[in-house]
């Protein structure tokens, strides 16, 4: 087990200036959740690293809960009364969601707003090679995770009650626009040549083109929950960043794993697909087309370099927060420690956009 998979998988004591109250989270549990019975004991993940994430174990069930990180917090940001909304409309579209027992939206019981959801039991791979398994499996879980956001991407929004979850159209506009702004304001974290020129460049080079449907955000195998034993998802976790988008750039952000450096998030920079049992960069992208039904992708290589700026932007706020002191994870300087090799790589992958 490598430093940042031991680092991130599990569970921990609660970390000081996390803690809950208990007491007034046990009467919540007893008004609102189903079944639910005491005595209370809880633990953190220590993965993560916006929204504090704990386990609620009881002598019958073991629960999860996510809250909003303490402190100041960016306008917009910490949504989790929209994350319970998404996961309630997935789970009527049967995507492989964890079910969610009740949001709390007054601060006044644990400090902030909070959402609880079953525990889904199962395997978290953080890293996105897979070592621990055959070649042949390797390769099934590898589909399984094309298969389940295709199966994302092909949801009836308008039919599950979120055609408000977001705007339709413009999402590179908005998005581009969202994140150099969140980069822009954040004075306190700096700034990089590489981002401002970005800044300027992506939204004068948007791909013609909409693919609506909604958007994960933050699609990595290490937020799937694989079955204990076969080859399938099931639960995506982490819903903050979901909205109504474009489904190829959601799609890309996914498969940016194949150029991302492992040391960064969990990706395959510098392996050999062949040597794993894996399809490559382009096979991985077609099977995704034929699952949606499409001919090509054309925009992809823009929105590869979008997804790493948007990236950047979102481990340029984490550094925010650790001088601000309201980061969640323990383990977040050490992550924000990698930011400008980062914010490099999301300028190559504009070069390879056709940037000058």
């Amino acid at each position: 087990m490598n430093a940042l998979v031991k680092d991130n998988s599990g569970t921990a004591a609660v970390r000081p200036g996390y803690e809950l109250n208990l007491e007034a989270l046990h009467a919540w549990m007893l008004a609102n959740v189903t079944d639910y019975d005491g005595p209370l004991t809880v633990e953190q993940f220590k993965g993560g690293q916006s929204n504090p994430t704990y386990k609620l174990i009881t002598p019958r069930k073991t629960y999860v809960l996510r809250k909003q990180p303490p402190g100041p917090l960016l306008k917009g940001a910490h949504a989790l009364d929209r994350e319970a909304r998404v996961l309630a409309g997935l789970s009527e579209a049967g995507f492989p969601v964890a079910a969610v027992h009740g949001l709390c939206t007054d601060p006044a019981i644990i400090g902030t707003i909070f959402y609880v959801m079953d525990m889904v039991e199962g395997r978290i791979f953080w890293d996105a090679a897979i070592p621990d398994v055959s070649a042949a499996e390797r390769a099934a879980l590898f589909d399984a995770m094309n298969a389940t956001i295709a199966d994302l991407h092909s949801i009836d929004y308008e039919a599950v009650g979120l055609a408000d979850y977001g705007r339709p159209g413009n999402y590179f506009e908005r998005q581009i626009a969202r994140w150099s702004r969140q980069y822009l304001e954040d004075m306190e974290a700096g700034r990089d040549p590489h981002m401002d020129r970005l800044v300027e460049w992506l939204p004068a080079h948007i791909p013609p083109g909409e693919d609506t449907s909604i958007v994960h955000g933050d699609f990595r195998i290490d937020n799937l929950i694989f079955h204990p034993t076969q080859p399938r998802v099931l639960a995506v976790l982490d819903w903050e960043l979901s909205t109504l988008g474009h489904a190829g750039a959601d799609f890309a952000y996914h498969a940016m794993m194949y150029r991302m450096p492992p040391h960064i998030v969990a990706g395959l920079g510098g392996s050999d697909p062949a040597a794993l049992g894996i399809p490559d960069e382009g096979a991985y992208l077609a099977a995704y087309c034929r699952r949606r039904g499409l001919a090509d992708m054309p925009g992809y290589d823009f929105y590869i370099a979008f997804n790493f700026f948007r990236l950047a932007a979102i481990f340029h706020g984490i550094k925010g927060r650790v001088i601000r002191g309201n980061a969640s994870s323990a383990q977040a300087r050490d992550r924000v420690a990698v930011l400008p090799e980062l914010m490099r790589l999301a300028w190559l992958q504009a070069e390879k956009a056709g940037a000058r």
